[in-house]
């Protein structure tokens, strides 16, 4: 499996949690938030942008998701 494969994987997942936050709690936040981050991993995996915005940009979520989880002590729904 390479490294495209797992970025297309997870720009999916992306947009499918996206898509769950705004059916489920209206929140176009997460809507937007999840299109905005899912953008420069599709460009990355489709060879557009170069290989380093796919760690930053998944570095930048792990990070958003820590400061979320400290803040509130659960996973869902910032994980």
């Amino acid at each position: 499996m390479n490294w495209q494969l797992i970025v297309w994987i997870y720009v999916g997942m992306l947009l499918a949690g996206g898509v769950i936050g705004f059916v489920k709690a209206g929140s176009k936040v997460s809507l937007i938030a999840s299109v905005a981050s899912a953008i420069p991993l599709a460009l990355t995996a489709a060879g557009i942008l170069p290989f380093i915005v796919a760690p930053v940009v998944l570095g930048l979520l792990v990070v958003q998701f820590i400061i979320r989880l400290t803040k509130t002590g659960k996973f869902m729904p910032s994980g």
